[in-house]
C-alpha cells in the first residue's frame, strides 16, 4: 500500500512542479530518472543499512564534540545565568551556532571547503545536466548559507538570465546551512537530519529542472568564485559575528513566531472552536497523506508542516515533541525530513535582499519570482519526504 501512495505522490509533486513549467518541452527526462534512482539509493543506505548508520554516527558524533566545545565558550560568557538542570533553547540550541559558523570561515580560508563545494558541484553537474555554476551554487548554499552564497558568486549575479537566476536562488531554499545542522540535531534526530541534506541536494535539480528547464550553452558554462581578502583573524571576527547574528535573528523570531501563533490560536479557539494550527492541518493533510502520513495522524502532521511554512522549521521542530506520542515512528521521520530546509515565506525575503544587496536589478528579479521560489522548495521538501516514506 504505501509503495502506491508513493507513486501516487510522485505523481502528484511532479504534475504540481510541471503546472508550473515555464518550458514543457525543455524537461530532460534522462537526468531525472537518474536523481530519482540516486535518491532512492543513498536513502537507503543511510537509513537501512549498517554503512549508513555508521555514517550517521560518525556525524552525529562530530557535531555532539563540536557542541561541547561550543558549551566551553558559551559557559564562560553565559554560565551561572540557566537555573541548575535548566536547557534554556538560545544558550544550548542556538549560541553554538557561533562556534561552527567560526570553524566554517576557517576552512573558507584555508581553502578547504571552496576545494569541496567545486569537486562536489563538477561531479553534480555531470549527473543533473545543468551548469557548473548551478552546480557549485547548491553544494556552496548547504556548506555556508543561503544568504553567503550569493557573495561567492557575485561576479556572475548581473549577468545571469533570469531563469538561471531562480535556479540559484531555488538551491538556496532547498537546502540548510551547514552552521546550524548542529542545532537542528539537537531537536530532530541526526539520520534524519543527514538523509535529508542529501536527498534534498538532487530534489532540489530535480523539481528545477521541471519548473525551470533550460540548457546552458557550454561557452556559458562559467564559474567565477569570488574571494575576499582578509587576513586570518578579519575574517575570523567576521564568521563569529555573523554567526552571533543568526542566533540573534533565529532567537527573535522564535519568539515573535510563537508568541503569534499563541495568540491567534486562542483567538480562533473563543471564535471557532478550533485552533489556528488545527485549520492549517486540516488544509495541508492531503499533502501529509501523498507523503506516506496515515490519514489518523495527517492532520496532526499538516499542522507541524504549516507552522514551518509560514514561520520556520525551528518553530516547527519546537512543536514536534507535543505529537511524539501520536505519531508514529515512520510519520516521525517523514516529518522530520520535511523540516529539513529554508522552505518558509521569510526565506524569500532573506533571498531577495542577498541578491538585491549585490545587484539592485537582479533582486528585483529575484523578488519577483518569490511564491515560485517556495512553491518549488516546499515541492522539493513533500519529494523528499515521499522518497523516505518507501524506506521506512
Amino acid at each position: 500500500m504505501k509503495y502506491l501512495i508513493a507513486l501516487l505522490g510522485l505523481a502528484i509533486v511532479f504534475g504540481l512542479a510541471l503546472l508550473v513549467s515555464s518550458n514543457r518541452k525543455g524537461i530532460k527526462l534522462k537526468p531525472l530518472a537518474v536523481m530519482l534512482v540516486l535518491q532512492l539509493v543513498l536513502g537507503f543506505i543511510l537509513l537501512n543499512t549498517s554503512f549508513g548508520y555508521i555514517v550517521i554516527r560518525g556525524v552525529a558524533k562530530v557535531f555532539e564534540k563540536l557542541l561541547s566545545y561550543a558549551a566551553i565558550g558559551i559557559d564562560f560568557v553565559f554560565g551561572g545565568l540557566a537555573n541548575e538542570g535548566a536547557q534554556p533553547f538560545f544558550i544550548n540550541v542556538l549560541l553554538p551556532i557561533v562556534f561552527i559558523s567560526a570553524l566554517i570561515g576557517i576552512l573558507q580560508f584555508t581553502k578547504i571547503l571552496p576545494i569541496l563545494m567545486r569537486g562536489i558541484g563538477f561531479v553534480l553537474s555531470k549527473i543533473n545536466g545543468m551548469g557548473r555554476l548551478e552546480s557549485y551554487n547548491a553544494v556552496a548554499s548547504a556548506a555556508i548559507g543561503q544568504s553567503e552564497v550569493f557573495i561567492t558568486v557575485k561576479k556572475q549575479i548581473g549577468q545571469l538570465p533570469a531563469n538561471r537566476l531562480y535556479t540559484l536562488c531555488a538551491s538556496a531554499m532547498s537546502t540548510v546551512s551547514m552552521s546550524i545542522v548542529g542545532a537542528y540535531m539537537t531537536m530532530v534526530e541526526p539520520k534524519y537530519v543527514v538523509t535529508a541534506i542529501v536527498l534534498n541536494l538532487f530534489g532540489g535539480f530535480m523539481i528545477v529542472s521541471i519548473i525551470n528547464p533550460y540548457t546552458v550553452d557550454p561557452k556559458e558554462d562559467i564559474l567565477e568564485i569570488v574571494e575576499e581578502k582578509q587576513t586570518f583573524f578579519e575574517m575570523l571576527g567576521e564568521y563569529i559575528m555573523d554567526g552571533f547574528k543568526v542566533a540573534i535573528i533565529v532567537g527573535a523570531m522564535l519568539i515573535g513566531y510563537n508568541a503569534l501563533i499563541g495568540m491567534v490560536n486562542d483567538i480562533f479557539l473563543m471564535v471557532l472552536n478550533i485552533s489556528f494550527q488545527e485549520i492549517l492541518g486540516y488544509i495541508f493533510a492531503p499533502f501529509a497523506f501523498i507523503m506516506g502520513v496515515p490519514w489518523a495522524e495527517a492532520v496532526s502532521a499538516g499542522s507541524v508542516m504549516a507552522t514551518k511554512l509560514i514561520t520556520n522549521e525551528f518553530v516547527a521542530m519546537l512543536s514536534l515533541p507535543e505529537y511524539t506520542k501520536e505519531f508514529s515512528e515512520r510519520t516521525l521521520g517523514i516529518v522530520s525530513v520535511f523540516l529539513i530546509s529554508f522552505a518558509n515565506f521569510s526565506s524569500i525575503g532573506i533571498i531577495a535582499g542577498a541578491v538585491k544587496g549585490l545587484n539592485d536589478r537582479q533582486g528585483s528579479v529575484a523578488a519577483s519570482f518569490g511564491l515560485k521560489l517556495l512553491y518549488g522548495a516546499t515541492l522539493v521538501s513533500v519529494l523528499t519526504s515521499i522518497v523516505v516514506s518507501v524506506l521506512l
